[in-house]
């Protein structure tokens, strides 16, 4: 028994250090999401800070009601590529924690 624990406790501790790396690497991770054919693009990073916005400066003349659409879709797209990144760089860890279905870990 004693050494099944510690034995988890080693597990646990690597799946911690790999964790905490995946996440460090998620953090320099940095996606763009684009919209409008590549009108409006997004650069955000792992973390979800936005670094950059590129909006074609005509289509703000043209139709700024378009342009601001076009923004928050580019935004959501970036948004949905960070997690996409991050449900393959942690999720598969979770995985041999045998969690009940359904399960989320906090991030």
């Amino acid at each position: 028994m004693r050494g099944q624990l510690g034995q988890l406790m080693q597990q646990a501790q690597r799946m911690q250090e790999e964790m905490k790396r995946a996440q460090e690497e998620l953090g320099r991770l940095e996606v763009t999401g684009s919209a409008g054919g590549g009108l409006v693009s997004v650069t955000m990073s792992g973390r979800h800070e936005v670094r950059r916005v590129s909006i074609d400066r005509k289509l703000f003349a043209d139709d700024p009601e378009m342009a601001e659409d076009l923004v928050a879709a580019a935004v959501n797209d970036a948004v949905n590529k960070v997690a996409e990144a991050s449900q393959r760089m942690l999720g598969g860890m979770a995985a041999g924690l045998n969690l009940p279905a359904g399960f989320k870990l906090p991030f």
